[in-house]
This record gives structure tokens, sequence and C-alpha cells, in this order.
């Protein structure tokens, strides 16, 4: 009963497979290699438009170098202040990006409150010296409490931060979780939106550790800087083939929508046990997160049987389910709630 987080998840075979495979017989460095070449080329399959990609082994890299790219150093970033990059990145964003500041705004679930937005890019001045005007706006699907944004969503707040002059920047660790959840396309979900860069996740879905900077549109135009920041950075992998073989092999045949299919239906009964148990449900559960309050002792009775999950920074309990999560697990702990 293991609901601490999707990366403790094991690796899905066929991508180890295909990694096995990469290692055979020499390869050029640095991204050269014919497996890179197949991966920016499903992606662009898959996305439905032409792109360009780098690729590292998290999350965390992934974000920073993305803003990094976006925000100089003399600028902020609009994030929601519940956001990843806020909470748990350690200022890797500000190091990154060589100080640029993170500017929070509130909503519920996670999700930007519109009319803070507004209010905030409307506010927003760059020829004012005593203030740090704003340059990109950071979304994250999944948000950091599960819920989903759906692409009108994020349509109606880029367009917000287009008319102000502001890039757009969309964390997708989850994106997989959030589009089975929406039934939207790649495309609707980001660039139709109004997404310049996004960070698309593998690893809390299958993979090693492999995360895609994908930059759309004319922030191609900056893809020159991304590698130079990567180089700097020490995410410019020798052997990016390994990275590649992950990203082809998680996107073939849509096993990525499967996977994240299987983790969220896993949540979804989760969460039927849970509040059949008496716990209050505190954000929906739009993938393969449940953050759920729980009566008294609960958690304590749990953790003594041996499931594994966080307190949350709410008040709430967070459980996460992964692609490799069995129904016996979650018969296991229907069971013992009852």
């Amino acid at each position: 009963m293991n609901f601490s987080s999707d990366t403790a998840a094991p690796a899905h075979p066929a991508i180890l497979e295909a990694m096995f495979a990469a290692s055979k017989g020499p390869s050029p460095s640095y991204g050269s290699d014919p497996w890179s070449a197949a991966a920016r080329q499903s992606l662009r399959d898959v996305f439905e438009t032409d792109l360009d990609i780098w690729l590292v082994s998290s999350g965390t890299a992934a974000n920073a170098l993305a803003l990094a790219t976006l925000c100089p150093s003399h600028g902020a970033v609009i994030c929601h202040n519940e956001a990843h990059i806020e909470r748990d990145e350690r200022g890797a964003p500000e190091f990154f990006t060589g100080g640029a500041k993170l500017a929070l705004l509130p909503g519920a679930h996670a999700r930007i409150d519109m009319g803070a937005l507004r209010e905030k890019v409307a506010a927003n001045r760059h020829d004012f010296m005593h203030e740090t005007p704003a340059h990109v706006l950071s979304l994250s699907n999944l948000t950091e409490s599960g819920a989903a944004y759906r692409p009108f969503e994020i349509a109606e707040r880029a367009a917000l931060a287009r008319e102000a002059g502001l890039a757009v920047h969309l964390d997708g660790a989850r994106l997989a979780n959030a589009l089975v959840s929406t039934g939207a396309s790649p495309a609707e979900m980001t660039w139709r939106a109004g997404v310049d860069v996004l960070c698309f996740g593998a690893t809390k879905n299958g993979a090693v550790g492999c995360e895609a900077i994908i930059l759309f549109g004319a922030a191609r135009q900056r893809a020159q800087d991304l590698m130079v920041r990567a180089k700097r950075a020490g995410h410019m992998p020798p052997k990016m083939r390994f990275l590649a073989a992950q990203m082809s092999a998680y996107l073939q045949d849509g096993l990525w929508l499967q996977l994240a299919r299987r983790a969220n239906t896993s949540a979804t009964s989760l969460a039927t046990a849970l509040t059949r148990a008496g716990a209050e449900l505190a954000h929906p559960v739009d993938g393969n997160e449940v953050f759920a309050r729980l009566p008294d002792g609960m958690a304590d009775r749990l953790s003594a049987a041996g499931a594994k999950f966080y307190p949350w920074i709410d008040g709430s309990h967070r459980f996460v389910c992964s692609w490799a999560t069995e129904p016996s697990e979650i018969d296991a702990f229907a069971a013992y709630l009852a």
C-alpha cells in the first residue's frame, strides 16, 4: 500500500528494454544520435506541430532551464503560491535565472485565480524602476493540488499573459494524467492554448528519469540559448541517447496515455474507499493524486497498517497512485478502511 509518490514506482519494462537496445554499440554524443532524432520526431507527431526539444533527467532541471530561457535575471515569473517551482525546487528557478523573482498568486486547488492574474498583469510595469516586472506566466497541469486545467482555462490565462507581453510556461510533470482526465489532445492543452514552453514529464509515469523541454512557435528562436544554458548548468548528457530512448518508448503506441489512465483509475478507486470511510476530499481527483482530510486517528491507523502517504500543507493527506499500482493494493486499502 505504497501511495507515497509516483516517483517511487518502478520503470515500465518497455522503457527499460528501449534503454538496453540503445546500449548496443557506439553512437554519437550530446543528442546527435538516431534515438534523439526519433524522440524529436515522435514529440512532433504527438503535439501535431514542429518544435524544438531538450532532454533532461529531472523536472526541476526542466523547469529551471525553461524559465531561465524565458525570464531575465531582473524579471519575475508569475505562478501559483503552491506551484512546484515555489514549494519544491529549493530556489532552482531563481538560481538558474540568476536571480529572477517568483511572483505568487492565489487560487482554489492551486489553479491561478483569473481575477488575481488580471490585476497582476494590469499593474505590470516595465518602466517603473522600483518594481520587478513579470516576464513569464507559469502554470502547472496537473496542479500541485492534483487538479486539472482544461484547455480553455489555460487559454484564457495565456491570453491575459500575452496581452501583457508575457511568455507562457507550462509545468507538465503530470500532463499525461491531465490529458486523460480532460479528454484533451496534447496540442489543445499546450501550444493551441497559448503555451510557449512546455516541460513534458515522463519520470512520474513510467520512465527511469526523462523530461523534455519543448519549445513551440516563436519560442523556438530560443533553442540555442536553451542549449547553452543546459551545457553551462551541467545538463548536456553525453549519452543523450538513453534519455531519448526512454522518451521514444514512452510515446510509442500511446503507452504514456495507457499508463496515465491506469494511474488515474487507481486514484478514483482509492478516493471512493476513503470517502466511504468518512474522509473528505480536499481537492478534485483529476488525475492520479488524492488529497483527503482524514477523520481523527485514521492517519495513524493507516500508517500502522503499512500504508505510505504524506501529510500535506493544507491539513489534508496526499495519496498518489502510479501506473504500477495494483488493484490488490487498492482492495487491501479499502478492506482495511472497512
